[in-house]
């Protein structure tokens, strides 16, 4: 079975020893590296190109906002999870720009991390729901209805996995919601992913919030 590669990018040292103990418990998973400042977790970063990396905001050298787009810079692949103690809409809002793929807080329980990061590496979004909703209305609440751009390219169907994506569903449950297989959300997803320029579900719904093709508005008329 071929593991995940983990890279933790963490100023405390305990808290890198916590999480290195957790993640090297599943079997599916491997702790290929860590840093405990920003500049060294680009260069081991760039050297090791990890599944994953468990990025921190508060870093000595360089914060993980910088740490995050340099990175994403040269591997757009790399999928990035923030780990942090802050909740602050601006840190989410400016990580999540700077590519990351996902935004957890540190007292997230160790089962819910180590599923996180399976679900950012099959291409899942990854955040926090009292992050998710701050982001949401952070993005939404900046964009008025006469400024909301066409949607251009996605089509209908596109829209919907994205406004349901957003809602934080799974490729299942969005299956089952819209009638189809969950092979045909997958592919929805890749489609959106090339007209959108984009690597992931979590960059596919802010970009569609900063663009105003997707609101409040939609979240909420998906409830009713």
């Amino acid at each position: 079975m071929e593991k995940i590669t983990v890279f933790l990018a963490e100023d405390h040292s305990v808290v890198r020893e916590g999480l290195r103990e957790l993640i090297s418990r599943e079997a599916d998973m491997d702790v290929v590296g860590e840093a405990e400042d920003g500049e060294e977790t680009v260069r081991q970063v760039l050297e090791l190109q990890p599944d994953i990396v468990l990025m921190d905001i508060a870093m000595p050298r360089m914060n993980g906002i910088q740490a995050t787009q340099q990175i994403k810079e040269v591997l757009p692949r790399t999928c990035i999870l923030v780990l942090t103690a802050y909740d602050n809409p601006e840190f989410v809002s400016a990580v999540i720009a700077a590519g990351a793929e996902g935004y957890l807080l540190k007292n997230v329980r160790g089962k819910e991390l180590t599923n996180a990061i399976r679900t950012a590496h099959a291409g899942g979004s990854v955040l926090h729901p009292t992050i998710a909703e701050a982001l949401f209305k952070q993005l939404t609440n900046t964009q008025t209805k006469p400024q909301r751009e066409k949607v251009g390219s996605l089509s209908e169907r596109e829209q919907q996995v994205v406004r349901l994506g957003a809602e934080g569903m799974s490729n299942k449950q969005i299956a089952t919601t819209l009638a189809i297989g969950p092979r045909t959300v997958q592919t929805h997803w890749r489609n959106i992913f090339d007209k959108l320029g984009v690597y992931s579900r979590t960059e596919a719904i802010v970009h569609c919030l900063r663009k105003g093709w997707l609101t409040l508005d939609d979240k909420e008329s998906n409830k009713t």
